[in-house]
């Protein structure tokens, strides 16, 4: 029987600062790893225990990411939110993902910030601009949406 192929190594960008830190050229305050994620404090914080979980997949934005790196992040996500809650005591926090410079995005590598919220005044500040939507126009954007989401196995294989 032929072996089975070793998996591919995870993109990178020699020029991305999160790629340096998943290779270990610059240096972080890592608070968890796995193969294939990477968690640790930001060195500008909106709070205590502002954090941030990265893949070490480079993509730079989500829909880029392989599912098995979206997944493994996904995880870690909750495991260092759990350690931050036990750590600072603040059970409200928010999870922020940004895609792209004009959706605030400032370092060009997926990555998810945990910001506790402990006061009004400290972490994430959010305005929610939302209004009622038209229900046609959401009828429409359903049917351009849908036949895009590709199923289970195929997003699998990407």
């Amino acid at each position: 029987a032929a072996a089975a192929a070793a998996p591919a190594a995870p993109a990178t960008d020699p020029d991305c600062l999160f790629c340096k830190m998943v290779a270990g050229k610059i240096p972080c305050r890592k608070i968890a790893e796995t193969d294939d994620s990477l968690a640790f404090l930001d060195i500008f914080p909106t709070s205590r225990g502002h954090c941030l979980v990265i893949p070490k997949h480079h993509a730079a934005r989500c829909h880029e990411l392989p599912d098995v790196s979206m997944a493994d992040v996904g995880v870690l996500v909750r495991r260092v939110a759990a350690a931050v809650v036990a750590a600072t005591g603040c059970d409200d926090y928010n999870v922020l993902q940004n895609n792209g410079s004009i959706a605030h995005q400032v370092v060009g590598h997926v990555h998810f910030h945990i910001i506790p919220k402990p006061s009004e005044d400290e972490g994430l500040g959010v305005r929610w601009p939302s209004k009622k939507g038209d229900d046609a126009e959401l009828d429409k954007l359903l049917a351009e949406v849908t036949p895009h989401v590709p199923p289970a196995a195929a997003a699998a294989a990407k």
